[in-house]
């Protein structure tokens, strides 16, 4: 089994900061992609910011320059630093991660169980 776990959200203020974390752990052989996506109410899930195969970085454009991804593969834990946050951050974050559990597995995703991010004065 494998399981991602994020932590970190919570209430902010607009301006203010936030940093999110996700571990995965379990059987996992290699990760190929890794990152973070966001759903808010009434509105589809959508990229937030990922590492994908070769070591690219993605970006949505709504949180270039705002949010930093960064990772710690000994961990398998990725991170999201989230500055000058904007109530249309508000959303609930999902870690998801594309990865292999070893010969004879397809590589398959997961996702976290999401963590609530509110920004609100």
């Amino acid at each position: 089994q494998v399981q991602l776990v994020e932590s970190g959200g919570g209430l902010v203020q607009p301006g203010g900061s936030l940093r999110l974390s996700c571990a995965a752990s379990g059987s996992i052989s290699s990760i190929y992609a890794m990152g973070w996506y966001r759903q808010a109410p009434g509105k589809q899930r959508e990229l937030v910011a990922t590492f994908t195969r070769g070591d690219k970085i993605n970006y949505s454009d709504s949180v270039k320059g705002r949010f930093t991804i960064s990772r710690d593969n000994a961990k398998n834990t990725v991170y999201l630093q989230m500055n000058s946050l904007k109530p249309e951050d508000t959303a609930v974050y999902y870690c998801y991660a594309h990865l292999s559990r070893g010969w004879g597995y397809a590589t398959e995703d997961y996702w976290g169980q999401g963590t609530q991010v509110t920004v609100s004065s």
